[in-house]
């Protein structure tokens, strides 16, 4: 037996019709009459009525679709987005399916803000922790800002010596700097708020009118809304940044100039709360700029107390320093030399030049420490010997381990007929070299014990004289321990530096350590090294005499007890 399936009446599918939550709209294919319109399509489309042409219908792309013998169409009709789509049902009819796409459109819309919004942070963080320069940092915020936030945007720093610094950015225009009176913070409503550290002012309440004339040229346009907020920093703001949105109906925007991309729209609260996100982004890089900039001035003002002394200008002998610090950037090291001229304290001149233990900044501290004792004992009128003893007492009865030194210590007298008595003292530093005006090298004698690590030290002075033209060398062990050469790990060497000082016989100081310092720089080619300070001092050439026999010869009389034709004298 076969089964009758049963087949719905007119009037049940009329109810089913009309009883359906989607737009429905029947037409006749023959003529696009609207047969039926269901109550979702007579809610969604009002004025769309049984036995009205399709082609008339009131909403126009919907008509356009009909009449083209579209299958779909969009619309954005009183305040709806709206979606059609045709689907034939048989040959003489087909329908139009309609729906409200506006939630969808508005998450979509939600959406693809919340992801711009997170691109600008994202390219903004990036953007604002790639430097440290704190004009830099303040030029990208204000140029993120004027792009992304609003027409124009300033940052205005806290006051300092009754001044603010600003950086603004207006549209078409390069970013411009400058500095404002403390007092005219107050004339841009809200400003001295967040500058002083209170909450900021809602823009809704803020008056757009009030803005100062400096603070916006009359050339960007009347502003129509205004936002202060403060660039958060450490425990006190960096600034406050301040965001313009003008009327671009008022045609103030110049030929050429881009127009407002925010029309007369005011700060919406989604745009504050973005602004507060980036204000907080910003305010930390200044902040860190802003401390990287005063660790540097710190630095800069200590490390100029740490900085090899100029030298004075001396009469009858010259002098000439160099000095490298093993790492470039920090320019300091626990290498020095120092300098005492002729005063009260004495008439003769006293050099030094150390080797404190290690390298880097606790190197150079150490090296000040050791460089202001000096100075000190020079003003007591101490000699060498008494220097080396006293700085090595005041080491070793510090209350904390210290790093050992390693010094030379000179006192330079004019001598007669244009030569120079030099009294050296050494405590366990690299004996000083001796440039004869004939290219011979000699070793001065002085020897001692290491500063800082005994309590009671052994020193053992020499004394040498330079003729007219000879040179004196002091230098540190970095000099000759410099690592290079074929196979990269061999040291420079004394024999090397000897030989490299014999060749500059009659050369000036200056030029005598500047070709020492190029040899080494070539050896090491590069490579990692230690610090190295040096000191020359050198008898100026004496012309010679037109008097036959006139004059002293050009040797010194001075014999030692380790060489007796060499003019070194070790002291009893």
């Amino acid at each position: 037996m076969v089964s009758r399936v049963p087949v719905a009446s007119p009037l049940l599918m009329h109810a089913a019709f009309e009883a359906a939550s989607e737009a429905m709209v029947l037409c006749s294919t023959a003529d696009d009459t609207v047969l039926l319109a269901n109550p979702a399509a007579g809610a969604l489309v009002p004025g769309l009525r049984p036995g009205d042409p399709l082609t008339a219908a009131p909403l126009p792309e919907l008509a356009a679709a009909a009449a083209s013998g579209g299958d779909s169409f969009r619309s954005h009709h009183q305040g709806r987005f709206l979606y059609g789509l045709r689907r034939p049902l048989d040959d003489d009819h087909y329908a139009w399916f309609v729906r409200d796409d506006t939630g969808e459109r508005d998450r979509t819309t939600a959406l693809e803000a919340e992801r711009a919004r997170a691109a600008f942070l994202a390219e903004a963080g990036r953007r604002l922790s790639a430097s440290l320069h704190l004009r830099r940092v303040r030029r990208t915020t204000v140029q993120l800002a004027a792009e992304h936030l609003a027409d124009a945007a300033v940052v205005i720093l806290p006051p300092e010596k009754r001044h603010s610094a600003f950086t603004r950015a207006l549209p078409g225009h390069a970013i411009e700097e400058g500095t404002l009176a403390e007092h005219q913070l107050a004339e841009v409503p809200g400003l001295r708020e967040v500058i002083d550290g209170f909450p900021p002012i809602p823009s809704r309440w803020l008056d757009a009118s009030q803005v100062p004339g400096w603070l916006f040229p009359a050339a960007l346009g009347p502003v129509s809304a205004l936002l202060v907020t403060p660039l958060p920093g450490n425990a006190e703001p960096a600034g406050a940044l301040i965001l313009a949105r003008v009327d671009a109906s008022s045609g103030a925007f110049s030929p050429g100039t881009p127009s407002s991309a925010f029309g007369t729209a005011g700060f919406s609260p989604e745009d504050e709360a973005l602004t507060r996100v980036f204000a907080t982004r910003a305010g930390a890089a200044l902040a860190a700029a802003m401390l990287y900039q005063e660790q540097v001035d710190t630095a800069a003002v200590l490390r100029a107390d740490l900085l090899p002394p100029e030298l004075p200008e001396t009469d009858g002998f010259e002098l000439a320093g160099s000095y490298q610090a093993a790492r470039e950037s920090m320019l300091v090291g626990g290498d020095f030399y120092e300098v005492f001229g002729p005063s009260e304290a004495g008439a003769d001149t006293v050099v030094a030049l150390g080797d404190v233990c290690g390298t880097g900044p606790e190197a150079a501290v150490m090296t000040g420490k050791v460089r202001q004792t000096l100075r000190a004992l020079r003003l007591v009128k101490a000699g060498p010997e008494t220097m080396l003893r006293v700085l090595n007492q005041a080491l070793t009865e510090a209350g904390r381990r210290q790093r050992f030194v390693t010094l030379v210590i000179g006192s330079i007298m004019r001598a007669d007929h244009g030569r120079l008595r030099l009294e050296l003292v050494s405590g366990g530093h690299p004996p000083p070299l001796v440039l004869r005006a004939d290219g011979t090298v000699e070793e001065v004698p002085a020897s001692g014990t290491l500063i800082g690590v005994m309590a009671r030290t052994s020193v053992r002075p020499a004394t040498v004289e330079l003729a007219p033209g000879e040179l004196c060398l002091l230098y540190s062990d970095g000099l000759t321990e410099a690592r290079g050469g074929p196979a990269g790990a061999e040291q420079f060497g004394e024999a090397r530096l000897r030989r490299a000082l014999g060749e500059c016989a009659g050369l000036p100081g200056a030029v005598t350590l500047e070709r020492l310092r190029q040899l080494v720089s070539d050896w090491v080619r590069g490579g990692p090294g230690d610090d190295i300070a040096m000191l020359a001092i050198r008898a100026h050439t004496r012309p010679p005499l037109s008097l036959r026999g006139g004059g002293a010869p050009n040797q010194s009389p001075y014999l030692t007890a380790a060489r007796r034709d060499r003019r070194i004298r070790p002291r009893a």
